[in-house]
């Protein structure tokens, strides 16, 4: 079955800008309405099927030759590969969330703010929850509701507070080993979780400096006791988001590092917590799975979307535009550097559409792949750049889930919440500079 007018070049990109037309429309629909979470609304994962149906009906191969091409890159192995991580991850989330692990780190974690540096101490609470956690979401839903409740005690701008957990929590959604971000990224372009960590941390480190320095300044005020849990839990549920962290950074396989890590919590769940039983550890992990069904779907979904573009030439188009952009500016030295901008470019307007970081990178990530490739742009680079640049835009989005969230528990505004995302802004601004400069120095591939 063939038809007089296909899908091929450039205009093969047009299913995956109709995605992106349908999920902003509707958005941008439910804004006018007033409804809460507009852009969340339409799942990710229906509106891309009209965009499916569309590239298979239309593309340049035979109907049956093009669902084979989608099957094709629906079952391609990094993205089998990522769909598996998301579930350990999911479970492993679900589990320390159930021995009560974030209560307990939440705790330990305000014992060490000083009285006199709230702000700086709830960021890097913020920072530390989200990096051993994962999620971004998680640890805004777990650290604004005190965080909220210090501001009001202390008498500081609730909008202030929720910048400053919402920098928090993107700045461990950005360097956690067991973000959905960093399970993407690094399982599209093939690197370690270790190495693109690496880069990650030289480049998040300066703004992790200066955000302190800021936060510190916009609110020195008097030294108050911060309102503590007058129960406190047991420190040892704290030790498997540790443990994880450890093994992590060691450049142990994350399957490995998943496996262990919920393991090491379900031990220290049933013997350490009285009312934790086996039906609930089960429970736990199958809710983890769940939690993780969307974006799972919309991997698989995304990712055969992504091979009939490439098939019928819309990846290679992109990749000519690169090449057009390199033989104006003239000079070949200058070809990593403008890749390095295409490909950070490519995520943030992704990133832009979707208010998703991580569908974000799963869209743009046959395209980097390809980038990354031709201009000998290292992995463990591009997996950083676009974890880094889907976290600027993420964080400062007014209408991302995580600005609505905090700006909700805050009881403000998301537009008063983002200009005081100071984290992000230094990030995109510490990202910029290190393409600019070519900072680390690194192998090519």
């Amino acid at each position: 079955m063939r038809h007089h007018f296909t899908l091929k070049g450039p205009f093969s990109l047009l299913p995956i800008a109709f995605f992106l037309l349908i999920f902003i429309g509707s958005g941008v629909y439910f804004t006018l309405q007033g409804v809460e979470l507009a852009f969340y609304k339409v799942s990710a994962s229906v509106a891309i099927l009209p965009a499916i149906f569309l590239a298979v009906f239309l593309g340049r191969h035979s109907l049956s030759d093009n669902i084979a091409v989608f099957i094709e890159g629906v079952r391609e192995k990094n993205i089998i590969t990522m769909c598996m991580i998301y579930l350990l991850a999911g479970a492993y989330t679900e589990v320390l969330k159930g021995i009560g692990g974030v209560d307990a780190t939440v705790y330990f974690a305000l014992q060490f703010v000083p009285k006199d540096a709230t702000l700086a101490g709830v960021f890097l609470i913020g920072a530390f929850v989200s990096t051993s956690m994962g999620t971004s979401m998680g640890t805004i839903a777990a650290i604004a509701p005190i965080a909220v409740g210090i501001s009001q005690a202390l008498g500081l701008d609730p909008s202030l507070m929720a910048g400053a957990v919402i920098s928090g929590a993107m700045f461990g959604d950005n360097l956690s080993m067991i973000s959905d971000t960093t399970i993407a990224a690094t399982q599209i372009h093939s690197c370690s979780l270790k190495d693109k960590f690496n880069i990650n941390l030289f480049i998040a480190l300066v703004p992790l400096l200066l955000t302190l320095i800021l936060y510190l300044l916009s609110a020195p005020g008097e030294a108050k006791e911060i309102p503590l849990n007058p129960n406190p839990p047991d420190l040892i549920f704290t030790f498997p988001y540790i443990f994880v962290l450890i093994i992590a950074l060691l450049g142990v396989n994350v399957f490995i590092v998943l496996s262990a890590g919920l393991f090491v919590g379900s031990v220290i769940g049933l013997f350490f917590s009285p009312s934790y039983t086996f039906l609930e550890l089960a429970k736990n992990i199958f809710e983890g799975y769940t939690s993780m069904n969307e974006i799972l779907v919309l991997s698989l979904l995304i990712g055969g979307l992504s091979e009939l573009a490439k098939n019928q030439g819309g990846i290679r188009f992109i990749v000519q535009l690169v090449d057009a952009l390199i033989q104006k500016w003239g000079r070949r030295a200058q070809g990593s550097r403008i890749a390095e901008s295409a490909i950070s470019l490519l995520v943030s307007i992704c990133d832009f559409c979707t208010a998703n970081n991580t569908i974000a990178i799963i869209l743009a990530g046959e395209a980097t792949l390809e980038i990354s490739q031709k201009y000998r742009v290292p992995m463990a680079r591009t997996a950083a750049l676009v974890t880094i640049f889907s976290c600027v835009f993420q964080g400062i989005l007014p209408y991302s889930a995580q600005v609505l969230l905090a700006g909700s528990l805050a009881g403000v505004s998301p537009l008063s919440v983002v200009p005081y995302i100071y984290y992000c802004y230094l990030l995109g601004i510490s990202a910029i500079v290190a393409i600019i400069f070519r900072l680390p120095k690194l192998q090519k591939n």
